[in-house]
């Protein structure tokens, strides 16, 4: 297996948690997003939408973090990170895809790279962008943990997509000093979680191309 990456892609990230917490052997590539490498000729052969992460495992190949998520839970079903029960997994998708698909594609560095590049926007501008979509996805993705079932993680006590998915973003939160003092059950969860070596050993400050 390998997974092509760079150390502070959420993205990356998530799947990087997801490898240590499956026990997993994978070969790590680092690509310099700040240098273009992920906008190479070779790498753009390899995954024609130019992001990262783009993982391999033998003749499978894919981009997309949520379904190498998906991938690895199908192939690698130990130990799981989906509960067992269909209304159990559709809320730990719906956590999940609070942060995968509605705060992370616009906070995302070509995004926050267009406004200001392409329409102008301030450095405060694009930092008031950041946090007005972070904070909005955080608000809705606390009101549902207060609604459990939480417990020491997303849902109940058991590590999910859910997890996998939120502490990257607030990682990032915290990188763009953003306030999350209304949102104790993120940050309790984000710790519990952090406590584990399959999410510490997957931080970015932890990854051999960490600057």
């Amino acid at each position: 297996m390998e997974l092509y990456g760079y150390f502070r892609s959420s993205t990356a990230y998530r799947v990087r948690i997801a490898i240590n917490l499956k026990k997993l052997e994978c070969t790590h590539i680092p690509l310099s997003i700040l240098g273009g490498e992920h906008k190479s000729a070779a790498y753009l052969k390899k995954n024609p939408q130019g992001f990262v992460p783009y993982m391999t495992d033998g003749d499978v190949a894919m981009g997309q973090s949520m379904a190498m998520l998906e991938y690895l839970e199908e192939t690698y079903p130990d130990p799981a990170l989906l509960p067992k029960d269909a209304q159990s997994r559709a809320r730990v998708r719906q956590l999940s895809g609070i942060i995968a698909c509605d705060i992370h594609p616009v906070d995302n560095l070509r995004v926050l790279k267009y406004i200001v590049g392409e329409l102008g926007a301030s450095e405060a501008q694009k930092t008031a962008w950041y946090l007005h979509w972070i904070l909005e996805g955080f608000k809705a993705f606390e009101i549902l943990l207060e609604r459990g079932p939480s417990g020491d993680f997303c849902h109940g006590d058991q590590v999910t997509f859910a997890d996998i998915c939120l502490v990257p973003q607030v990682y990032n939160a915290k990188r763009f000093n953003c306030p999350l003092n209304d949102f104790p059950n993120i940050l309790r969860i984000t710790d519990n979680c952090n406590r584990l070596a399959a999410f510490s050993d997957a931080l970015p400050e932890n990854q051999e191309d960490a600057l």
